[in-house]
């Protein structure tokens, strides 16, 4: 038999650095965004005493402004023409800024606890401001950063690569959020002739040395990654994108819909208890003690982190096999085991057990993700054959609105079941309804929106076969990249 001239298979490899070089900007994405949500109940509610429902108020106002930003970050990064790109000088210069300014998040004194303003405590408004001026920083580089990734390759497998380098590199930055407070237990930071420690002495000092390793990583990618599509196809876009038509035009197209609301459903079910498990730790496993809790939230963190480095190749290679969307429903199936598998693994008589939660929580998360977004570029490819515009800014900045607005009301719910289940932030035993409840939570919630992800995954039609049929069409039209 002979091949189908045309048809062979379509590849278009990058070099190991290349990507390797691109993967670390996740460390600025996990340590800009996703590290002060991750502290926010410890510090804030637990060392500070705000009360939990104004923690988790707090952080959902936070992404519903940063929600906001995004599509302006896109709007601009789409628009941009320069000699350097699109996307690149938005990654040096907010690099260097967000890591440079991250421990302005922290810089509160513990006397303004016992002080309100319209009736709320100082520190919650001190929340509100800093991040609302921080966080368009951290905007301005993940926006073009993700898009940037999307554009690195038109190759349907080699997307999957780049995104699985990405994900692996995220698993590691991620853990430097589960560090956190453990960090902030060294003797350093133990207040003398107390057993206390000065927990916000503690996060200032270690968010400055995150902050220059996230500088460094905005320099590094701005001189090692190229965009591709720049030349052969942007700069001959004169056109301005309008953002209120670009966002309307996305959010038209049917797979980008259906892969948000994969995301969303995924992000607000885990994200409703994602400072549960650490309450459950902390306050069911450890008994109430937090210098242990906070100590086994790290090896949680290491066992997420493994759980990601195990599951995203693993998927990967799963991806090649049987396609994209089949790998994510598996993925799902085993969110659904870690999720509901803590109700049992979550154990104060055999302490360790929760890492195996936690692993199978990481392999999951990381796996989706990773899937989420090499899908997505299959969706831009779509996009550009029936609009014939590239607006990956676009797209990055709506697909980042609804699922941050996913996970600002998953935190807020977080505040809520708190509250709701009883929790008092100064009492070392908590009631066993309280601790019933958020165990509860915890092992139910996600599993909905893992259901649901798996039923909206499955609905996308772009098979490798329709993606290789679209790009050769594109090819045709404009050229290879």
């Amino acid at each position: 038999m002979h091949k189908v001239e045309g048809k062979a298979p379509l590849r278009d490899r990058l070099p190991g650095s290349t990507k390797l070089a691109y993967s670390l900007g996740t460390a600025v994405d996990m340590w800009g965004l996703w590290l002060y949500p991750s502290v926010a109940f410890a510090v804030f509610n637990m060392y500070l005493g705000v009360a939990p429902w104004l923690v988790g108020l707090a952080i959902t106002v936070i992404r519903i402004w940063d929600a906001i930003i995004d599509p302006i970050m896109g709007w601009l990064s789409d628009n941009l023409r320069s000699r350097f790109g699109r996307r690149r000088p938005f990654i040096l210069v907010a690099g260097i800024l967000s890591g440079l300014c991250l421990p302005i998040l922290f810089m509160v004194s513990p006397s303004w606890a016992n002080h309100n303003f319209l009736g709320v405590s100082v520190v919650f408004w001190y929340m509100i401001l800093s991040t609302m001026i921080y966080y368009p920083m951290v905007s301005a580089f993940t926006v073009p950063y993700y898009s940037l990734g999307t554009e690195m390759s038109p190759d349907y497998e080699e997307r999957t690569s780049i995104m699985s380098y990405r994900c692996m590199s995220q698993k590691v930055s991620e853990l430097g959020n589960f560090y956190a407070l453990k960090f902030t237990n060294l003797a350093w930071f133990l207040i003398p002739g107390t057993a206390e420690k000065d927990m916000l002495k503690g996060m200032q000092v270690y968010t400055a040395m995150l902050g220059i390793v996230m500088a460094v990583i905005g320099i590094i990618i701005f001189f090692r990654v190229k965009e591709r599509y720049y030349e052969a196809v942007v700069v001959k876009v004169t056109k301005k994108i309008s953002i209120m038509s670009g966002l309307g035009e996305t959010l038209r197209c049917k797979p980008f819909r259906q892969i948000v609301i994969m995301g969303g459903a995924f992000t607000l079910g885990t994200s409703m208890v994602g400072s549960l498990g650490y309450y459950a730790t902390v306050f069911y496993v450890a008994g109430g003690d937090k210098i242990v809790g906070d100590n086994w939230q790290f090896w949680m963190g290491v066992a997420f982190m493994i759980g990601g480095l195990i599951g995203v190749p693993m998927h990967a290679a799963l991806a090649h096999r049987i396609g994209k969307r089949e790998a994510a429903v598996i993925a799902c199936i085993i969110g659904i085991c870690g999720y509901g598998g803590s109700w049992f693994l979550y154990n104060p008589a055999i302490i360790w057990l929760q890492t195996v939660a936690s692993a199978l929580m990481g392999m999951a998360a990381a796996s989706l993700w990773m899937l989420h977004s090499a899908i997505g570029a299959d969706i831009m490819d779509y996009d550009e054959l029936n609009t014939g515009i590239r607006r990956e800014g676009s797209f990055t900045a709506c697909g980042s609105y609804i699922l941050k607005l996913g996970n600002s009301l998953g935190y807020y719910f977080s505040g809520l079941i708190l509250t709701w289940a009883g929790f008092t932030w100064n009492l070392k035993v908590q009631a066993p309804e309280t601790i019933f409840w958020i165990r509860f939570s915890l092992a139910t919630l996600p599993i909905v929106g893992l259901i649901i992800a798996m039923i909206f995954v499955m609905r996308v039609q772009l098979t490798k076969a329709r993606s290789e049929e679209i790009r050769r069409s594109l090819e045709a039209r404009r050229g290879t990249v």
